[in-house]
């Protein structure tokens, strides 16, 4: 468990003396200092990484340096060195990283191979504890849903994506409930980056509807609206603050998307709508700060 503390305010206090604040600072310093080193080596390794990319400009290359990144760092991990530790997590996000960069760019026309990436990005995030693999790994898996890689664009499955989407956040949200504290902070990284994808998906599906199913705009413009309203109720009475604060912002996107779509950019529309804006923000504002005094009733 990290804890921050004002170690001069607590000894003004009189609640620490002199001399443990002393000796907590030295312990932060050493620490601090370790993690330099860490980063600067995890720097250096990634220069290297870069120099012989550029010598021997392949994308097999690239794939053969990113394997060896990620096999020395999960070997750095699994030796449980707890002083290089960071090292590891920084060498085995690089090497994941450049290994599904690289496979992608040779074989990423192939749906199996999307879907293996993804599952690989995910294992990786695991195994490195990182929270930007985990949430590249949900990003990478609603791109092999939604998104054509010959033509670069959409094949407007998002009425399937919403859905896969929602389900893993589902999935995702009792099993976090029984994971350790650093895998319980994977799978929330990931569901929130799933809710997120969720939001954004029916923001596309609000304006362009689903070409695919022939669905309109409307459909998902009401099923988004419904959606906001369930999850906002729920999320003040459960206490979780990210949720509502994430329902506020896209509610208002998707209110003032209508709003404009249906008035128009007229001078009165835009007066009316920032108006709104205002007291949507004082209101977000007032509900934060009778939610810091509560006590969160689910971790999400």
């Amino acid at each position: 468990m990290k804890i921050t503390l004002d170690l001069d305010a607590l000894v003004a206090e009189g609640k620490l003396t002199a001399a443990e604040a002393e000796r907590l600072k030295s312990y932060a310093a050493a620490d601090t200092g370790q993690l330099a080193i860490n980063v600067l080596l995890g720097l250096g390794a990634a220069a290297v990484a870069v120099g012989v990319g550029v010598m021997v400009p392949a994308l097999e290359t690239v794939v053969t340096l990113g394997a060896a990144l990620f096999v020395l760092g999960f070997g750095m991990r699994m030796a449980q060195v707890a002083q290089w530790s960071v090292f590891a997590q920084i060498v085995m996000v690089i090497g994941a990283l450049a290994l599904g960069g690289g496979l992608f760019a040779l074989f990423g026309e192939e749906l199996w191979v999307r879907i293996a990436l993804t599952l690989g990005l995910g294992i990786a995030a695991v195994a490195a504890l990182s929270g930007l693999l985990v949430s590249l790994s949900v990003m990478a898996f609603a791109a092999a849903i939604t998104v054509d890689v010959d033509l670069w664009t959409p094949t407007h499955y998002l009425a399937a994506a919403i859905g896969a989407l929602s389900l893993l956040t589902l999935v995702l949200y009792p099993v976090s409930l029984r994971l350790p504290a650093a895998y319980e902070r994977l799978a929330i990284i990931a569901m929130r980056t799933a809710i997120l994808l969720v939001n954004a998906a029916f923001f596309i599906g609000s304006v362009f509807g689903d070409e695919m199913l022939g669905w309109p705009g409307a459909y998902f413009s009401v099923t988004w609206a419904l959606a906001l309203l369930a999850f906002g109720v729920w999320a003040v009475f459960a206490n979780r603050r990210w949720v509502v604060n994430t329902v506020a912002v896209f509610g208002a996107i998707h209110f003032f998307t209508q709003w404009f779509m249906a008035l128009g950019a007229q001078p009165l529309s835009i007066l009316g709508g920032g108006l709104l804006l205002i007291g949507f923000g004082l209101a977000l504002a007032r509900f934060n700060r009778w939610v810091g005094g509560r006590k969160p009733v689910f971790p999400v």
